[in-house]
């Protein structure tokens, strides 16, 4: 419930609001201000001396300098879902890969024009409308890709209902500097804003869409849909990317935060080609059909929502969970809140604004990166990961669950 008026309530795992005002008093938000709104965030007292003035996300790990581009992407063979007078369904991706070199400009995280949108909608005042814009990244604008042919493996995120593509920059960051192509993908009419090439810029449809359950399934379907078409764009005859030939196409996979990580079992049953997957923090409301699914699946999320035996949303997850008949892991974070395995858990931060975590943003992206890292390694690459097997004395945080025990531990 809303507490004050500066106080925002807190959201499910698919990162939705729950409103208990009057519609459209509070607008859902995208990026940051998405966030906020979803989480029980309140702006911080103004003139904080702990505000970092220009905010930016921590270097990635590996040992590859990391290049990124934008790609649009149409799909003239289906209309959108959302706005059935759009014959067609429009896609921007961002793309990041190993680069031979660092690129003379550094990508912006997303444009002045998506910043001052977001916080307009999410009415807050008490930073520059264009702050956002101002995040320092570490990926290069088209710098010259590094690989050989058919060497890189591919993954896949999608990000969370109503949030940009920018708000799993970290961890794409993370993946291309250890030899990963990332393909970012902002679902239309999903996100508050999504500039396109030509200057357009579309708002969230969804957000004012009243949904129970067979809605986010649809969303979820709609999701995999998108992704089956992005891998067409990426790996078929004529690729979008013209560095496409560095893809291994037998490497493929998918994560999502939110929406986009239950949208990532959807995706899973619906094309092959993706070859293990992982859902942070999303509560799925599709069904695995009796068959089962046999391909490597990771669950990573908080305590307070997805532990096992702890109410509907964990219930979820345990439903996937008997129909995964292969590889599987189900890890919590303790101190995690909904945002803290994106971007933003660093961000807020730095930006000095209250989340509720009881982990730091930097932490919280240095453990998520981890074992996102370890678990492509070794379902991609074939590289065992004991990270994955047990826990650590180094990621205290991370706790494994056994799901028919109702234990973690």
């Amino acid at each position: 419930m809303i507490e004050s008026p500066n106080r925002i309530a807190p959201g499910n795992g698919h990162g939705e609001l729950r409103k208990p005002c009057k519609r459209g008093r509070l607008a859902i938000i995208t990026g940051l201000v998405a966030l906020l709104a979803t989480t029980g965030l309140a702006p911080a007292q103004p003139a904080s001396a702990s505000r970092t003035a220009t905010p930016y996300l921590p270097a990635p790990t590996g040992s590859h300098p990391v290049g990124v581009t934008s790609l649009y992407m149409k799909d003239t063979s289906r209309p959108d879902p959302w706005v059935p007078t759009v014959k067609y369904r429009e896609l921007m991706v961002s793309l990041w890969y190993p680069a031979k070199s660092p690129g003379r400009k550094r990508a912006q995280y997303m444009t002045a024009k998506e910043s001052e949108l977001l916080l307009k909608d999410g009415e807050i005042t008490s930073i520059p409308s264009d702050t956002l814009s101002k995040t320092r990244t570490n990926a290069f604008t088209d710098a010259r890709p590094a690989g050989r042919k058919r060497s890189l493996p591919l993954v896949v995120l999608s990000p969370g209902h109503s949030k940009p593509r920018s708000e799993l920059t970290g961890l794409a960051e993370e993946l291309a500097s250890r030899g990963y192509v990332v393909a970012a993908i902002d679902h239309t009419y999903e996100n508050v804003a999504t500039t396109f090439p030509d200057g357009r810029v579309t708002t969230c449809v969804t957000c004012e869409i009243s949904k129970e359950r067979g809605w986010w399934v649809k969303l979820e379907k709609s999701r995999a849909a998108d992704v089956s078409f992005v891998l067409d764009r990426l790996t078929g005859a004529h690729p979008t990317w013209r560095s496409a030939g560095l893809i291994d196409t037998s490497k493929i996979a998918m994560a999502g935060h939110s929406a986009g990580g239950a949208s990532t079992v959807t995706a899973m049953l619906d094309d092959s080609r993706l070859r293990a997957g992982i859902d942070v923090d999303g509560t799925v409301e599709s069904t695995v059909p009796a068959s089962g699914l046999s391909r490597p699946f990771l669950f990573l999320g908080k305590p307070a929502t997805y532990t096992p035996g702890k109410g509907e949303t964990a219930a979820s997850w345990e439903r996937v969970w008997t129909g995964l008949t292969g590889w599987k892991r189900w890890l919590l974070m303790t101190g995690a809140v909904h945002m803290s395995f994106t971007d933003l858990g660093v961000l807020v931060d730095q930006l000095d604004i209250e989340d509720g975590a009881d982990i730091a943003g930097t932490r919280a992206m240095a453990i998520t990166r981890r074992y996102v890292t370890a678990f492509f390694d070794q379902h991609l690459r074939n590289k065992p990961q004991p990270l994955l097997n047990k826990p650590s004395a180094s990621y205290t945080e991370i706790t494994f669950c056994r799901p028919q025990a109702k234990t973690c531990a």
